[in-house]
């Protein structure tokens, strides 16, 4: 199979392309900045802007095509309306133009798997979400991109049709996980706000399959529509903060209240909400299709991450 990667030269497409290469597929990336061969990893880069059509939607018209749309800027920014628009239009205009060029094929696409993620249901407390929780009206900040992203999706040409909704993707040397874990060295890995907020959570090894699943080559077979994607066993945050700092051999830690962590938010230049709100999401329709997580605890996880 050809799978066209939409913004697949971060750290998720890397992880997928090594292992569509490693199966024998053919990955395409379409990417702003081309990389030298030698730090393709078997893949091919192909130019693109993220926002109209161009040479590179010939890529798609060959037969037993499928697209994983990742494109889009990090969340990682103030919440401001400027970088809230920005967030939106990276992942919308890159999702149109994906769309449009499959409308222009004489046949549909094979499969198209598109990116979301779990914070689409905003700081839901207490409730346990799967994919048949409604999504929240109004989303605030944030939260509320995730919500044109998937609505843009609809449009595609394909098939089949996958919305991955993602919690955080743990992944050594991502600068997610890096920040916790430098944040535990310094001894300032306690809780954060209550401690009481969910974190929804994958190991990177675990999203990788589900995409091979979504996308028909792997087991098992997985449905169209909305899957969550994150571990069975969803985390509080005082008990992440714990196995983190067991991690890296800090018994103690100072926590971060939440004046704090607002205060360092914008010294950080990034969303205080990223730590301060969190959901319990879990997939049922994953655990219907007999799917099995290599890596279904938390602290199992970091350990095998960091090992």
């Amino acid at each position: 199979m050809r799978i066209v990667i939409a913004g697949g030269s971060g750290s998720l497409g890397r992880a997928l392309t090594t292992a569509l290469v490693q199966r024998g597929h053919e990955a395409v990336v379409l990417t702003r900045a081309p990389r030298p061969e030698a730090e393709r990893r078997g893949a091919r880069d192909v130019l693109w802007d993220g926002r109209s059509l161009g040479p590179w939607r010939q890529e798609l018209d060959e037969p037993g095509t499928a697209v994983v749309n990742l494109a889009g800027r990090l969340v990682d920014a103030r919440p401001t309306p400027e970088n809230i628009a920005d967030l939106t239009r990276s992942r919308v205009e890159a999702t149109a133009a994906l769309a449009e060029a499959s409308q222009r094929l004489e046949r549909p696409l094979e499969r198209w798997v598109q990116a979301s993620t779990t914070a689409i249901w905003s700081d839901a407390g207490e409730q346990l979400l799967d994919e048949t929780s409604p999504v929240p009206v109004g989303l605030p900040q944030m939260t509320g991109v995730a919500e044109h992203w998937e609505r843009a999706a609809q449009a595609a040409h394909c098939d089949h049709q996958v919305v991955l909704r993602t919690g955080i993707v743990l992944e050594a040397g991502t600068p997610a996980l890096e920040r916790l874990l430098m944040l535990a060295r310094w001894g300032l890995g306690g809780t954060v706000g209550t401690g009481r907020q969910w974190v929804s959570w994958i190991h990177v090894e675990d999203w990788v399959r589900i995409v091979l699943a979504a996308l028909g080559l792997d087991q098992p077979h997985l449905p169209d529509g909305v899957i969550v994607a994150s571990a069975p066993h969803p985390v509080r945050n005082a008990e992440m903060m714990r196995a983190l700092r067991g991690a890296v051999g800090r018994p103690l830690g100072l926590p971060t209240p939440a004046p704090l962590l607002r205060l360092g938010a914008v010294l950080l230049r990034t969303d205080p909400a990223l730590g301060l709100t969190g959901r319990h999401a879990t997939s049922r329709v994953l655990d219907e299709a007999g799917f099995r997580f290599r890596h279904p605890h938390f602290e199992k996880a970091v350990t095998a991450l960091l090992r």
